[in-house]
């Protein structure tokens, strides 16, 4: 068993997933560019259907040109604590593949691919000391516009990204709210041999 305040596992597992949690508070710490790229460059080794590799990430560190951009596209409850960030990365996914004669085919595992990518990039941050917050609350319409994003790839999700604070400046529900959160047991999402019929 592996054991981390307020949580603990079923079996022992690297304590750094343990350590993985979605933060909302942020000290305001700048995050350098070199840590950025390192885990950007994490997420480039993840597995994909094919090795097409499906994804593309969007970023802005806080104060660069982009960075106002890139935070209007948060929808209000989460921009209220993701601005506070210490970057935004948008993930992007394309939705076809090309084989090796050319073709161009649908991809059924560029969401799979791209979440893929996205975990090696939260535990490449954790090791760093850095937390990671992925979001769905962004504006689902104006984003692919607003980030250039081309015909055939799918906005998946918004990351915000610093150094863990002690809940200042969060509202009292969200401090409340400002703790890991918990996991279904191991015997609630597998099975072997079917899917069994309690959970149908």
């Amino acid at each position: 068993m592996t054991i981390h305040p307020a949580r603990s596992t079923d079996l022992a597992i690297d304590p750094d997933i343990l350590g993985r949690w979605s933060s909302r508070s942020f000290t305001g710490e700048a995050l350098p560019i070199s840590d950025l790229m390192i885990m950007i460059e994490a997420a480039r080794w993840a597995p994909s259907a094919f090795n097409a590799q499906p994804w593309h990430f969007i970023h802005a560190r806080r104060g660069s040109p982009s960075w106002d951009g890139l935070v209007a596209l948060i929808n209000p409850f989460n921009r209220s604590w993701a601005q506070h960030a210490a970057a935004l990365i948008f993930v992007a996914s394309k939705t076809t593949r090309t084989t090796s004669t050319g073709t161009v085919l649908a991809s059924r595992s560029h969401s799979f691919d791209a979440g893929a990518a996205w975990a090696l990039l939260a535990m490449q941050a954790t090791k760093m000391g850095w937390a990671v917050h992925p979001m769905q609350g962004f504006d689902q319409e104006q984003a692919p516009q607003v980030l250039g994003l081309p015909d055939g790839w799918k906005l998946e999700i918004a990351i915000a990204v610093g150094r863990r604070g002690d809940g200042t400046g969060l509202s009292e529900d969200l401090k409340a709210r400002e703790k890991p959160s918990q996991r279904k047991p191991i015997t609630d999402i597998s099975s072997e041999g079917r899917f069994p019929p309690a959970l149908i």
